[in-house]
């Protein structure tokens, strides 16, 4: 039987879905992603606008079920008559014109059209429970599935081996599918849970009795935990305490006890400037404290506003992992401050109370105060408190994984151990009265659900509530632990008031979870039904040929170590739920199973889980999927590994596992201007391979296959750009449409018989695309009329550079970029300083190739460290390009004049002659290709020196070539916004007419 195509294998809107991927980040109130934490989670408006490609067939395609045509153009015309005012500006004019003249439905194409632009108004936050995107996918969905054969009553299965947190199962029931959701990690099984089962079976009876139990708790451990956060007299109350690690200082003669303090900015905004100010007490060995403000231009002492201080210190007393004392001014190394805080288990129980933060109902803002006798009295008697709930605090051991666990290097190497004694009691007491709830509830069902979603709750003044949280002075509020997926060193850190109002507050969290449950009871209890089972995807046991969909997003060999980062969560929550039947949450995650790359990290506990792991289990994971996919259906995998060496073996993997590869799709799914993504060629997308089950064994012809492939190329490059796809997601994203011209043979072969490898094969795409792609570069010239130097270049920043334009990032050269959410070690935190644009080896290597160049041989132009190729910035290639050795090149952010900056200017302003420059350059030029002479006119301009350029480029006559203008042009394209090279090419055409061209 001919199975109809799916609509997303043959076209989808990705440059909307897109957008509305980015917007859902900032979404808070009723998001899943606010249930607990789940590292690199999908977009759900995502995986709706995927599902819904993935479930309805394209109306275009002859064998498209006619109950599929008619249920389409049914709704696609309600749409244009009724809920014109429900789509977005963008789709309003497409269905305008179905009103109009409705027998333009008639049309597949038009129908296929029609679809797609509903899809992209699906994919909308805002229309996630909006009743007539409800109704209209869930009817699309059954249409789909009776077409296809389905039963009436039934619905189409979509499982996910892969689940994590939960998105692509919860949009699978929101469409009118059913769900299949396993995954290995307990805390990501629990999360499906409470999304697929207790929210559609409880729906608002669940909210409103989380809300009436977590006010009990609230009660509770008000009773318990108050007289541990004492109010002030003035009527403020706590908010948060700053706190700091402290060693002694190693100087002679001092041994003073110093805080490590990264900064001391309290508030740091235009308006509102508040910090520390370090007073050294020698006599006493100690430092102190005292808050200064800003006022009128002055700083003054909040204690004492008649002293006034003259420009304070912010910088604190650690830099990269050692310290200087403020007393004797003597610098501590970074391998003595690891000592001493070794020996003191991190220091976070011996910590220095520095400040605390209060709010005042009477008043607007945070106050800030010096701890005072009542602060301190406040730990009394607390050990023996906490010894009383040892049952609900973890003792388990803290996994050193470098480069993401650094803290043991610390030690810290017990998960308590990242808590001060008043958080780790505050935390044990509200999971004893969590404990309790279970108990109070006749209805087990009920009862189990509220006292997961309670310990969700728990979950969020854990983040919020541990020695690495860190304040954030620009906003005035409290950090959280996983700023990234790590647990790097924190020296000053922030202990949240969860008995307060504020941020991690216990009410905070309530509030929270109570939104998720309200904003998607309805849409979810009224779709398919869904099942969550714990397993090994690799082992999964379901029938064969039970699934309409494989929808999954599998790890990335060593992206996340979801494991290891869960069990911060685990520790806690196995404690807190540990009498309730059937829940089965261990304190541990399941490690020496996980599909991980973890050698690199802990090659102690993991020393086979290499790269050759996770491919093996990978492909065992992916074919054993494709039995229980029925003849019909699809798979969908996510892969967003940047490593070209990662990609040809995960796509190996998924061939040699059987599986076609029909299409591919990269979806922005990044925040804007994130760190990872500047100056390096981090994909901002995440690629949706779709594949389908292979269904017999075939030999393919090597020549055909190779025939074809420009072909394919060239149709799929301007259609991708058309949506923004270009550079690495362009490159990426022609993976799809050039692997199905492979993948649909068990075999392919050459003429003499030899076996034709993927790894082979992918070598000619990347050449494919190259070519494809400069083509694009240099619109209306051919592109083999440039030198290799112009050609790679050119090529590298369309790789790095060419989405700025399309989805409004402006990427940046990976010169001088710091994180605040570094770690504080100094193996970590130091500055990046790469000067020029770097690339993976492998993957400059294979564009060089592409372009029939050899890598190797253009030293002039790039540089190759390790793993990373450089191209080299402009000022640079300076060197090179004027035979000198000592040149320096003007940089916006320098005060002195242009043309003082170049060294070698002044050597040739000897003769006070223009034309000795033009003679000396042409002496000292050790190159002539076209960009050695755009890059020569580039530093010309920057230098000021007009007549010099006049003469190279209308004496000399490198303006009166054509391909010369059509470089710049193109590299004024490329070049990222704000880059030196940027501003100096744009000078250098500016110059075009005015010189005569």
């Amino acid at each position: 039987m001919d199975y109809p195509k799916r609509l997303i294998e043959v076209d989808l809107p990705i440059k909307r879905i897109s957008v509305n991927a980015r917007i859902e980040k900032s979404i808070r109130h009723g998001h899943i992603s606010t249930l607990n934490i789940w590292w690199a989670r999908r977009p759900l408006t995502v995986c709706r606008a995927v599902l819904c490609a993935a479930l309805w067939p394209d109306p275009a395609d002859p064998s498209c079920p006619q109950i599929f045509i008619d249920e389409a153009k049914k709704q696609m015309l309600r749409w244009s008559q009724k809920n014109l005012l429900l789509l977005s500006p963008e789709s309003i004019s497409t269905y305008i014109k179905y009103q109009k003249n409705p027998v333009l439905l008639e049309n597949r194409l038009e129908l296929r059209i029609a679809l797609l632009t509903f899809i992209a108004d699906y994919a909308n936050w805002n229309n996630s429970n909006v009743e007539e995107f409800l109704t209209t996918g869930k009817k699309l969905t059954n249409a789909s599935h009776l077409g296809m054969g389905g039963l009436v009553g039934t619905k189409p299965l979509v499982v996910d081996p892969f689940a994590g947190g939960g998105s692509i199962p919860v949009e699978s029931l929101r469409l009118g599918a059913n769900s299949f959701a396993s995954d290995l990690n307990p805390l990501a099984v629990t999360l499906n849970r409470v999304v697929l089962e207790y929210i559609p079976r409880h729906h608002e009876l669940l909210s409103n009795e989380i809300r009436k139990w977590g006010n009990w708790i609230k009660t509770q451990a008000n009773l318990e935990l108050s007289k541990y956060f004492p109010s002030e007299q003035d009527g403020s109350n706590p908010i948060a305490y700053i706190w700091a690690r402290t060693i002694q200082c190693e100087g002679p003669n001092c041994g003073s006890e110093i805080p490590l303090i990264r900064s001391l900015w309290l508030a740091k905004k235009s308006k509102r400037q508040i910090a520390m100010m370090l007073v050294p007490q020698r006599d006493k060995k100690t430092i102190g404290i005292e808050i200064i403000e800003r006022d009128k231009g002055k700083w003054i002492s909040k204690n004492n506003s008649k002293l006034q201080i003259t420009n304070p210190q912010f910088s604190g007393t650690t830099k990269r992992g050692s310290v200087t004392c403020p007393c004797c001014g003597f610098t501590t190394s970074v391998n003595s401050v690891r000592k001493q805080l070794s020996k003191k288990k991190g220091g976070t129980n011996d910590s220095k109370l520095l400040v605390k933060i209060c709010v005042n109902s009477s008043k607007t803002g945070r106050t800030y105060k010096k701890p005072n006798d009542k602060d301190y009295s406040a730990f009394d008697g607390i050990e023996k408190k906490i010894l009383e709930l040892k049952d609900y605090i973890p003792d388990d051991e803290l996994p050193f994984m470098s480069g993401v666990f650094n803290v043991p290097l610390y030690g810290i190497d017990r998960w308590e151990h990242l808590f001060t004694k008043r958080q780790k009691l505050t935390i044990a007491t509200f999971s004893k009265f969590i404990n309790q709830v279970y108990d109070k509830i006749d209805d087990k069902s009920l009862a189990k659900g509220i006292s997961i979603c309670l310990s969700f709750c728990l979950s969020k003044i854990i983040d919020r509530n541990s020695s690495l949280c860190t304040w954030q002075n620009t906003a005035e509020k409290i950090g959280h632990t996983f700023g990234r997926q790590a647990l790097g060193m924190v020296w000053d850190f922030v202990e949240c008031n969860s008995l307060s109002n504020s941020t991690g507050s216990w009410d905070g969290a309530l509030n929270l979870i109570i939104k998720v449950i309200e904003f998607n009871a309805a849409a979810l209890s009224e779709q398919g039904e869904a099942t969550v089972i714990q397993h090994d995807a690799k082992t999964l046991d379901l029938p064969d040929n039970i699934a309409s969909i494989l929808f999954t997003d599998p790890p990335y060999y060593n992206a996340v170590p979801y494991a290891d980062l869960s069990d911060f969560f685990l520790v806690w929550l196995s404690r807190c739920l540990k009498n309730i039947p059937d829940v089965n949450l261990d304190s541990r995650s399941p490690k020496d199973e996980e599909l991980c790359e973890m050698v690199g990290w802990d090659p102690v506990r993991y020393p086979n889980k290499d790269s050759q792991y996770f491919e093996s289990g990978m492909k065992v994971a992916l074919s054993n999927a494709k039995r229980f996919i029925n003849d019909e259906g699809i798979g969908i995998i996510v892969f967003a590994h940047k490593s070209t060496k990662g990609w040809e073996s995960f796509l190996n993997g998924v061939i040699e596992a059987g599986w076609v590869v029909t299409s591919s799709w990269p979806i922005d799914t990044e925040f804007e201007g994130r760190l990872r993504a500047m100056g390096s060629a981090s994909l901002v997308s995440s690629i949706h391979l779709i594949c389908r089950p292979r269904t017999k064994q075939n030999v393919g012809d090597w020549r055909d296959i190779l025939n074809q492939l420009p072909k394919r190329i060239h149709e799929w490059m301007p259609r991708l750009a058309q949506e923004g796809v270009v550079g690495a997601d362009a490159i990426f994203a022609c993976l799809g449409p050039a692997l199905e011209i492979y993948s649909r043979y068990s075999t392919v072969e050459k003429a003499s018989g030899e076996k034709v490898l993927l790894k082979e094969y992918l070598e000619h795409v990347w050449a494919a695309v190259a070519k494809e792609a400069l083509n694009m570069i240099f619109e209306d010239a051919d592109a083999t009329g440039f030198e290799e130097d112009s050609r790679l270049t050119a090529m590298w920043l369309w790789t790095l550079f060419a989405d700025k334009s399309s989805n409004g990032k402006e990427q940046t050269k990976e010169d001088d970029v710091e994180s605040d959410e570094e770690s504080e070690d100094d193996t970590t935190s130091k500055k990046k300083k790469v000067k020029g644009y770097v690339l993976e080896y492998d993957a400059a290597r294979k564009i060089a190739q592409g372009l029939g160049i050899h890598l190797e041989n253009l030293n002039s132009v790039a540089e190759i460290r390790g793993d990373k190729a450089t191209l080299l910035s402009v000022g640079e290639r300076a060197k090179y390009l004027f035979a000198k050795e000592d040149i320096t090149i003007q940089t916006r952010k320098s005060k002195k004049k242009a043309q003082e900056a170049f060294d070698f200017m002044k050597e040739i302003e000897k003769e006070e002659s223009d034309v000795a420059i033009v003679n000396e350059l042409a002496r000292m030029n050790t190159a002539d290709t076209t960009l050695d002479k755009l890059h020569q006119t580039m530093l010309l301009f920057v230098a000021n020196r007009s007549e010099a350029m006049k003469r190279l480029l209308v004496d000399e006559g490198f303006g009166r070539d054509n391909n010369f203008w059509k470089l710049a042009q193109a590299l004024s394209a490329l070049y990222p916004a704000g880059s030196d090279e940027k501003r100096w090419v744009d000078g250098v055409l500016a110059r075009k007419k005015g010189l005569g061209f």
